[in-house]
């Protein structure tokens, strides 16, 4: 075959095959959004909105239930709409119009993220303290204490919410944290517990099954080379809203670490099942 038989037969190849679909903003914009909740407030170092704005280009991130695509070092532009390439509006906030993005801002969904911040903070146990951000500190870059209510999707024409909070919890020298993540009945995520359990985030690790009263609680026990967080709990409650319930030693690389975990296994299965938890 000489050079222009070469050259034809790839035009011909490149000329047969079928480019792939183009991406939807809105759904990567929408998962970005939550990508960064997450890494916040599981490195508080990411809160700035310089880091945010800082780079360009995609990085893999795991989240529950299915990949999470997010802009290396955290970063979308802040000014961008993810609802001008969506078929159908945000839901409706309190003032009677579409959202701008996924995340809630105020109305009952963001009232329930407020609650779930309180209900952590409560939960913090006695030797450790639950230390806040400075009053003044833009809610973009709180790090100590933060919550999220999150719109997942929409499932026979019922919304489908997500509900986040993270509280750095502190004793003696050390700050590690505490997370809790409640989805909505109606989601996809695994049924059985340790499916469960490792669903979150996309992490993986040395799960155990705890059995609390009639409930079976998975707990990752041992997390595996994700090691953002310690140990976390997972519970399918009846109805389906699911509660995962995490701890780690480690807050942020400016502060040192706990010297021993907030809860035992045990009452990180517990605490997946408290009532308190359970937001419906």
């Amino acid at each position: 075959m000489n050079g222009q038989e070469l050259r034809d037969a790839l035009r011909s190849e490149m000329a047969s095959t079928t480019p792939p679909p183009p991406l939807s903003t809105a759904a990567t914009l929408g998962r970005a959004r939550r990508a960064r909740f997450r890494r916040r407030a599981t490195c508080a170092s990411l809160g700035s909105a310089a880091v945010v704005l800082a780079v360009a280009g995609f990085a893999a991130v795991g989240g529950p239930g299915d990949p999470v695509y997010q802009p290396a070092g955290g970063g979308f532009p802040l000014s961008a709409d993810a609802s001008t390439d969506t078929k159908e509006p945000w839901p409706t906030g309190p003032d009677g119009q579409p959202q701008e993005d996924r995340t809630a801002r105020a109305g009952s969904q963001y009232d329930r993220g407020v609650r779930l911040l309180n209900e952590v903070v409560a939960v913090v146990p006695a030797g450790y303290t639950a230390p806040e951000d400075p009053a003044d500190q833009h809610a973009d870059q709180r790090t100590l204490r933060t919550h999220q209510a999150q719109f997942e999707e929409k499932v026979n024409g019922v919304d489908r919410w997500s509900y986040l909070t993270s509280v750095a919890v502190a004793r003696g020298t050390g700050t590690g944290r505490v997370i809790v993540e409640v989805h909505d009945a109606g989601n996809r995520l695994p049924t059985e517990p340790c499916a469960l359990a490792r669903d979150f985030w996309g992490m993986r690790g040395e799960c155990q099954v705890e059995t609390v009263g009639a409930a079976q609680v998975g707990v990752v026990v041992r997390p595996g080379s994700d090691d953002r967080l310690d140990q976390w709990s997972a519970y399918r409650h009846p109805d389906g809203v699911v509660v995962y319930v995490a701890q780690g030693a480690n807050l942020d690389e400016t502060r040192p670490s706990l010297k021993e975990l907030p809860f035992s296994v045990r009452q990180l299965a517990t605490l997946a099942v408290d009532e308190r938890f359970h937001l419906r």
